[in-house]
């Protein structure tokens, strides 16, 4: 490992922008990672990235049924456990929201212990302290502003438009999409010496749980819960599943047992441009306070017409209002942001899902391709190359259309949300400066300091 060329992880986000905060965590640390939108071909990443130590795949398995997992998200697991990292990463939203028929964790689960590594415990983490999310006796916690709520009872995940979180305990949520037996690692069991913490580990292991679940409150347990999972990576390839906690635990440890350098990665400011394009298909507290902050400081937001984009029978044309709006507020050198909803409680949410027949799975895949189109379509009509996209399952639709095969950390923004540089065959998007948020990431003024005002 000391050779510094070693492959250390391989994961695979179940949205585009989960998957940034992870490759962040692990850039951050000096390992070099680029998340790639498909499984790229091993020669392909030898030739054109050789000092990769961690490799990611951008999904969207988020917002599908478990019949579409089987059929789409098998395959690239696969093709991730077969690279032979000794830890390979399904890596999940911090706050763990999934449900039973979409987005089922517990799905992904039985899938792995199925067919990739069956009879072996698969790891479960999803505190991760630097994002302000802590797991205490198995319960999960988020922030949200200056609180921290449990999960049932935060602001904007009990509410969540697609997977409300109405309970708490990890254990007990993913009972619901799994059968599998299901293991804890408490804080009082991984305080301690080492020694001590490691026999009761291995009393845990010994009882062949499916899946233990680790508590993470602090940066103490954090490095704890990343020394006990490499053990089991360093003995056996092993699968894990969890936030980007499973990658901020994995730096702790390997900086404190000298498998990195221990100093911290640094990376140069966000450089000023004049103009940004925002598009957002978020439903979250905070993103309606970004987009109300971005009103009153230069943008023009522009509400996309749901229920029309959503309509069975929906033309073009509602797409060629929008854009023609955006191309008219930048080409009089305003920034824009185009959204699909101003916080949980926007009427637009019930109506466009009203207006659907298929399932608010579809929600996400419609109008977050419809937002990417519109991205693409500015992009190509102006000299702008940096573009935020905002929402978690809409995100990763709406990325899939800008051209681009890869992402890598260019710069920090806030945790869990940097600015990457883009990938393309096209070299007239290559280079493209793409920042993915999450709908709870980010201050008030995230959009701004998207735009380098800050």
């Amino acid at each position: 490992m000391a050779s510094g060329s070693e492959l250390l992880l391989a994961f695979y986000g179940d949205d585009f922008t989960g998957s940034t905060d992870a490759m962040e965590a692990l850039a951050v640390s000096g390992l070099r990672t680029v998340l790639f939108l498909e499984p790229p071909e091993p020669a392909f990443v030898a030739a054109r990235f050789p000092d990769l130590r961690c490799i990611g795949v951008a999904g969207t398995s988020r917002a599908m049924s478990p019949a579409e997992m089987d059929e789409q998200l098998d395959p690239v697991l696969r093709e991730l456990w077969a690279l032979k990292a000794p830890l390979t990463h399904y890596k999940v939203c911090s706050t763990f929201d999934s449900a039973p028929e979409i987005g089922s964790i517990g799905h992904v689960a039985d899938l792995v212990r199925r067919k990739l590594n069956p009879g072996a415990t698969i790891s479960v983490a999803a505190g991760a302290p630097p994002l302000r999310r802590y797991t205490v006796f198995g319960n999960h916690f988020a922030a949200a502003g200056t609180e921290v709520f449990r999960l049932d009872r935060h602001p904007t995940m009990s509410r969540h438009p697609v997977t409300p979180m109405h309970e708490a305990d990890l254990r007990i949520h993913l009972s619901h999409q799994t059968r599998a037996s299901i293991g804890l690692m408490s804080l009082p069991e991984l305080d301690g010496p080492a020694a001590e913490v490691d026999a009761r580990h291995a009393q845990k292991l010994a009882d062949r749980p499916d899946l233990l679940l680790y508590d993470v409150a602090d940066d103490r347990s954090l490095g704890t819960v990343g020394r006990l999972i490499w053990q089991q990576a360093r003995h056996a390839q092993h699968f894990a599943i969890g936030s980007s906690g499973v990658e901020y635990a994995l730096a702790a440890h390997w900086r404190a047992s000298g498998v990195i350098a221990a100093a911290r990665a640094t990376f140069p400011p966000v450089v000023p441009v004049k103009q940004l394009i925002v598009v957002s298909g978020s439903a979250s507290p905070m993103t309606a306070t970004q987009i109300q902050w971005a009103s009153a400081h230069g943008f023009d937001c522009l509400r996309a017409p749901t229920e029309a984009l959503c309509r069975p029978q929906a033309t073009d044309a509602p797409l060629k209002d929008v854009f023609e709006r955006a191309l008219a507020s930048l080409s009089a050198g305003r920034s824009v942001v185009i959204y699909t909803a101003a916080g949980p409680d926007d009427p637009s949410i019930q109506a466009t899902r009203e207006t659907l027949t298929a399932g608010s799975a579809n929600t996400a895949r419609m109008l977050g391709s419809a937002l990417g189109r519109i991205a693409r379509d500015l992009l190509a009509r102006t000299s702008l190359r940096r573009v935020v996209v905002a929402g978690g399952d809409t995100s990763s639709y709406a990325t899939q259309e800008l051209g681009l095969y890869g992402l890598e950390m260019l710069a920090e923004l806030t945790p869990g949300a940097p600015l990457c540089r883009g990938y393309s065959e096209d070299p007239e998007l290559d280079g493209l400066e793409v920042a993915l948020k999450g709908g709870q990431m980010g201050k008030a003024d995230y959009f701004g300091a998207a735009r380098g005002d800050r």
